[in-house]
């Protein structure tokens, strides 16, 4: 069994997520802080998300003998150096500036899996140029067809290996920080807001560098000189709608590549998936930022590990926060593990180097885990879990 020989770069000043949590608070103005922290209502689900998963508890076997652990995992065709991948987060430019060039540019240094939002700050294009192709693209469906299609072209195009659907925004999020803060679209800065950016003097200097952040993606699309008041109706007008099997099959038809369901939580909705021929499913809630009366993400997840896995891929995410909440998710029948947040925290925290940071926090504890479990391979973690 190979020893995991990945160079880590690793900074012992923050040893954790949370210590990088606490810097980037202090570095981000509150209101975009606010927009990344963010559940939806009362935030029921996404405090659930994290504490549902922290129930779940781990067996190790001492005595066994043991040769070495290897994280690396085969997915889609190709063999990442760990179970873990960056999720799509939208408006990373606002968080910190640059954060989808930081975060893809680290992934591909890693091996793992980066995927890059339709409403994200960086475009297609350009974030397949750093990744070299292996970035994946979520996306948001379009209201119109034409639209979907050119998406899907470009996206071709840049040889992105893995499509992911968005399957859970049916509609916008009601999301009670954001409202307040004036970052439901159109943005408004408010004297508040305005005071938080110059409160941030780094995040503003970045900021002014970089530029406003903007839907890059989508810019090609947009009207012409469009004006901040009508962005709104732009975005409600272009992206709102139930994603269901009508719109799913058409891109199955289209799409050559693995398709990835993502915010996929029941057994009916998985059937489904399996039965247009989707490669996988990512069971998520958003990150608890659209259904507050939701289950979290690690409840259903091994059920549907259990029945499903040897027809389709089954990934998690959100609640994620540490090497042991990817252990628990792997134990419970994840293929693999993806998480935003903490990457967000990273690069907010770090800059350029929190990407790099974030991923080398992961691995090594990860690594440890499997060492004192006595998990040689991350197919095994299964063994582990005590139900």
């Amino acid at each position: 069994m190979k020893e995991n020989t990945n160079v880590l770069t690793f900074n012992t000043q923050y040893p954790s997520i949370q210590d990088l949590r606490q810097k980037a608070k202090r570095r981000i103005p509150k209101f975009a802080f606010d927009y990344l922290e963010g559940g939806c209502n009362e935030d029921v689900n996404l405090d659930r998300n994290i504490s549902d998963l922290q129930d779940v508890v781990l067996m190790p076997q001492y005595l066994k003998k043991h040769t070495g652990t290897d994280m690396s995992v085969s997915i889609f065709g190709q063999i990442y150096d760990a179970p873990i991948g960056i999720a799509p987060i939208g408006l990373q430019g606002l968080i910190w500036p640059n954060s989808p060039e930081i975060l893809a540019k680290a992934a591909l240094r890693h091996n793992i899996p980066y995927i890059l939002s339709t409403v994200s700050t960086s475009s297609i294009e350009r974030i397949a140029e750093l990744s070299e192709g292996r970035s994946w693209f979520q996306l948001y469906h379009p209201t119109e067809n034409s639209l979907r299609n050119d998406l899907l072209k470009r996206v071709a195009f840049a040889q992105c290996p893995v499509l992911v659907v968005l399957v859970d925004v049916p509609s916008f999020g009601y999301r009670p920080r954001d409202i307040r803060n004036g970052l439901a679209l159109p943005p408004k800065m408010s004297v508040r807001n305005i005071l938080q950016a110059v409160g941030r003097p780094i995040w503003s200097l970045e900021t002014l560098k970089t530029g406003i952040p903007a839907f890059a993606t989508l810019d090609p699309y947009m009207p012409k000189n469009l004006n901040l008041s009508k962005l709104g109706q732009f975005m409600n007008e272009t992206f709102t709608g139930r994603v269901d099997v009508d719109k799913i099959a058409p891109i199955r038809e289209m799409w050559k590549g693995a398709l990835v369901l993502k915010g996929v939580v029941s057994e009916e909705d998985t059937q489904k998936a399996i039965s247009m021929g989707v490669d996988g499913i990512i069971v998520s809630n958003h990150g608890g930022r659209q259904l507050d009366a939701a289950e979290s993400t690690i409840k259903p997840l091994h059920n549907l590990s259990v029945k499903y896995g040897k027809q389709i891929k089954v990934m998690i995410d959100g609640g994620l926060r540490s090497g042991p909440d990817i252990s628990r998710c792997l134990a419970s029948g994840a293929d693999f593990t993806f998480m935003g947040r903490p990457f967000m925290y990273g690069v907010g925290a770090l800059g350029k180097k929190g990407g790099d940071h974030t991923i080398s926090i992961l691995k090594i504890q990860l690594q440890q885990i499997m060492e004192q479990l006595g998990c040689e391979k991350i197919e095994d973690f299964p063994q582990h879990l005590i139900q």
